[in-house]
This record gives structure tokens, sequence and C-alpha cells, in this order.
């Protein structure tokens, strides 16, 4: 059976409800005993991923756009407006700490009252700041401008790690540009690609202490839930993480890697069988689809068997982008979740 090949499930970060409590509520009555991290669902315009604070940089009146004609997958349009220097730039409140806190604050009541099992960790899922930079940053304007943000980006993520105390804390670094860097579909605004990815998210990353626990969502995209591009295999996903494993300091605690719905072949998974997992790192395979349930779930645990003796599940991406009719409302949401512990076994 699939279950004695994998353990536990992974949930990426957004989920189509209406707010952080009845994600938590329904997490927890489905999804309890098999999660040792929960979100809290990234509701309302956060379940759009980078776009709300793509948002807020566009219409803030220090930014320009300098090439209008190309806003269609990736805007890659914005500099600073004719007369200002980076000296002037005051970025706009990204958000991410004030949600994280104030959900935190909901996360631990309901874990005071029991509805949250007592030693989940509360996990905040981040874009990294160099998705939001190269996406909404005229090329041209990149270089001059990744610095700045980068900056306010992670001083959002101290603020987060002043506030939650870090032994019920769990940050995760939603890696989706990058990947579409390495597998060459998107070009990427500086050179070499791999390096530049991997010295990034090793910076990011050694900013979050040891009791914190660390993870990595590996993405190819869920724009009208769908990839903007479908990958070969799962090979851009081991080029990054080998050598980022190999360089950071601290634990890497678990990493979620997308499966398309189509692959149940060998093929896909077969760079896996190079794959540098250090010992401690849960792997968690996003190949639970609502449009084929149990049984396409199965056949994809079973060809990722052949190059894995044990991983967690999870789907590809957030729910929260999920229409009717493809998991997005609540009687498809919970079928969903439950196809989670349908093919795996519990944690606790």
């Amino acid at each position: 059976m699939a279950e004695s090949l994998t353990k536990g499930a992974h949930l990426v970060g957004s989920i189509p409800l209406a707010d952080t409590d009845q994600v938590f509520e329904t997490l927890s009555a489905h999804l309890g005993k098999h999660l040792r991290r929960m979100p809290d669902g990234e509701t309302g315009p956060r379940s759009g991923w980078i776009g709300w604070t793509a948002m807020k940089l566009i219409e803030s009146p220090q930014f320009a756009h300098k090439y209008p004609s190309y806003q269609e997958i990736s805007p890659r349009t914005l500099g600073l407006k004719a007369g200002l220097g980076t000296d002037d730039l005051v970025y706009p409140n990204l958000e991410y700490a004030d949600h994280a806190l104030l959900s935190y604050s909901r996360f631990a009541e309901l874990q005071r009252r029991g509805v949250i099992p007592f030693d989940c960790r509360f996990q905040v899922s981040l874009p990294t700041p160099v998705a939001v930079s190269s996406a909404v940053f005229g090329e041209a304007e990149f270089r001059e401008l990744e610095p700045s943000y980068e900056a306010v980006h992670m001083r959002e993520v101290r603020r987060i790690l002043d506030g939650i105390p870090h032994g019920r804390l769990a940050v995760q670094w939603d890696v989706c540009l990058e990947v579409w860097f390495v597998d060459g579909y998107l070009r990427a605004p500086f050179a070499p690609v791999v390096e530049g990815c991997v010295d990034r998210l090793v910076r990011y990353s050694e900013a979050i202490p040891p009791d914190v626990e660390l993870g990595f969502h590996f993405c190819y995209g869920d724009y009208n839930h769908e990839h903007l591009k479908q990958p070969k295999d799962i090979s851009a996903c081991v080029r990054l993480l080998n050598p980022l494993a190999g360089r950071l300091k601290r634990a890497i605690n678990w990493v979620h890697m997308p499966v398309p719905i189509e692959r149940t072949d060998a093929g896909y998974f077969q760079p896996l069988a190079g794959l540098k997992l250090p010992a401690e790192t849960e792997l968690y395979l996003g190949l639970i689809h609502f449009r084929d349930g149990v049984e396409g779930a199965r056949r994809r645990i079973a060809a990722a068997h052949s190059f894995l003796p044990r991983f967690g599940v999870a789907t590809e991406c957030g729910m929260g982008r999920r229409q009717p009719g493809r998991g997005g409302d609540p009687a498809e949401l919970d079928r969903l979740l439950d196809l989670h512990t349908m093919v795996s076994s519990p944690v606790r």
C-alpha cells in the first residue's frame, strides 16, 4: 500500500477559506495527525502569492512603469521615478509580519484550547526577496533596486522572528522564479544563474536562527491553477537543492517538490537518484491531485518510490487559487485534504 511508503503531509501555504480561524480549525480536523506544521492559509488578497506585494510597489508614487508594453505574466516594468535615487526610496509596509503575528496569536489560542496539536509548529510561508524584485523591477533596474528591496523584505522576517517563539515557528521560502531561471523558462537578471540563486537562498536562510525550523517549497507557478511551464522532470529542483544543502550551515527541516498530474513515469523522478538530501530533512512530493484522487496519487507514489525509500505527500502548490470543480469549494476542499490522509501514514 502507498501508505507504507509515505509519512506525513505538508501544506504549501494558501487555503481557499474565509479566514485564519477557519483554516486552522479545518486543517486540524482533517489533517491534525499528519501535519508537523500548519500555515494560516494566506487568505484574502494574500492568496495571489507575490501579486499583492507587487501591487503595493506598482501603486507606490515612487515607482513608474519603464516598460509599459510588457505586463503579461511577469511585469518587470518598474523603476524609480525620474529624479529619485535609492537614498530617497521609502518602501510601503509589506505586511508580512503584520499578518504573521496576528495569525500566530490565533494559532496559539487554538493550540491552548487543544484544537491544534500541541507539537505542531506555526508555518510562515514567504516568497523570496528575489522573487518579488526580479518579477517587478525592470531588468535594467534590478541591479540597482534588489539590495534595498531585499533589506526591507528581510526586516519583515526579523519582525516575525522577534514576535513569535522560535520553538513554535517554522519558516518556508517559496522558491518559484529561481526554479524558472534554472530551467530556462524565464531569463534571470543575474549570472551565473544557479550560483546566483543559491547565493541568495543561502543569504536569506542563514538569517533564520537554528531553533526556528526552515523549509523550501520548489514550484513551477500556479497561474489559474496551472503550471506556467510543465517541467520535463524534477531536475531543476535537484540542481538548486544539492548546492544549497551543501553550503547552508544550518539544518534544512523539509523540502517540497512538485509533481505534475500526468507524470506517473519513472523519467520524471529519475533526477532524484542524484539528490543529496541531508539525513534530517523531510522530503514532501506534491503528487496529490484533486482530479485523479487516491489512485492517481498511488501511481505517482509508486513511480517516486523507485528512487526514494520514504517521503511525505502534498499538493503541487498552494490551494488558495483553486476554482469550484477543481478542489475550490468547501466540500471539494474537504475531499482534497482527506486525500492526504488516505495515501500517507500519520506523524503522531
